[in-house]
């Protein structure tokens, strides 16, 4: 439906560049202008600090975006239908709250991985993000990425989005360079920091933005590396690559309706191009890696508890 959309609207000079999506998506944003604003300034505040933060002052600070950026993958306008889905409480207040939600929980493998990158000195830790949702979601994205170059836990990272217009939300290198302006050029001091920032690691190369049309293609990830071998052979050089989202869970799974207890390595049936983790709030009707009865037990008690978005998971697979 989305490249049916896309078709007719390149056939169609001037207006060949056109997001029927972009209002819906610039909404999300504006209509998050308090907790964005609340992020960026917590943000700042740390960076100012980070030279004097401990380990383990700064693994805390860690698990605490990465808590940021799952929560605000909620903000999912192709589930709620185009209608708002924006982020209008500070989510930093609530993380102590949501954590029981949290069902696979390896966020400490991300922190051994990357803390032993560094240790070894290695000249270069990339990160690399496939992104899922513009507005609210994309700013905890780049919250976590520039915090990720502050701490020096990585030294660059790179982005993924959508060639076209994309499960409504889903976000294009407008949608990222245009959020980007709009922070650096808001009337907060904090926020328009983090813009200039931002701005200044694209321009340095610290951040890189790819787009690939294999990511609006129906297959799995584990044809990736048959079907387009650039895009595996440029994700084999990341040390690290987090999967933002349902719809990227779905296609490293296969979309295959897998017992709730399967190990997720197996579940990604040979997609290994490096370390990984899936970053998502649960809206679709397929997990894995749980422990025995785990599923059932939340079957039973709710019944729909695959697709509220009320979970979620930092399921990792790499060596340990």
């Amino acid at each position: 439906m989305y490249r049916r959309i896309h078709e007719a609207i390149i056939q169609s000079p001037p207006i060949d560049d056109f997001d029927v999506f972009k209002e819906s998506k610039d909404q999300n944003f504006f209509e998050s202008q308090e907790s964005i604003i609340a992020l960026c300034t917590y943000l700042q505040e740390l960076v100012i600090a980070i030279e004097d933060v401990d380990e383990n002052q700064l693994k805390n600070e860690f698990f605490k975006l990465l808590q940021i950026s799952l929560w605000g993958n909620k903000c999912d306008l192709s589930l709620s239908g185009g209608v708002s889905s924006s982020q209008k409480t500070n989510v930093i207040n609530s993380l102590e709250d949501l954590k029981p939600f949290i069902l696979v929980n390896d966020m400490e493998h991300l922190w051994s991985l990357l803390t032993n990158c560094k240790k070894r000195e290695k000249t270069s830790i990339r990160v690399d993000i496939v992104l899922d949702n513009s507005g609210f979601e994309l700013v905890t994205d780049l919250i976590l990425a520039d915090f990720l170059l502050s701490s020096k836990l990585a030294t660059e990272i790179h982005f993924y989005g959508k060639t076209i217009p994309w499960f409504v939300s889903d976000t294009t290198i407008h949608d990222f360079n245009w959020l980007i302006e709009q922070v650096k050029h808001s009337n907060h001091k904090w926020t328009s920091k983090c813009g200039v920032d931002w701005e200044k690691y694209i321009k340095m190369g610290r951040w890189v933005y790819h787009d690939h049309i294999f990511w609006t293609l129906p297959h799995e990830y584990c044809a990736m590396s048959q079907v387009a071998p650039d895009l595996y052979a440029e994700l084999q050089k990341a040390h690290l690559i987090l999967f933002k989202g349902d719809l990227n869970y779905r296609k490293l799974t296969g979309d295959r309706k897998w017992e709730f207890s399967v190990p997720f390595h197996e579940a990604l049936n040979g997609f290994h191009p490096a370390p990984l983790c899936s970053i998502r709030t649960l809206k679709a009707e397929i997990q894995v890696g749980l422990q025995p009865g785990q599923g059932e037990q939340l079957t039973a008690s709710e019944p729909n508890w695959l697709t509220t978005g009320k979970y979620g998971i930092f399921q990792y697979d790499g060596p340990l």
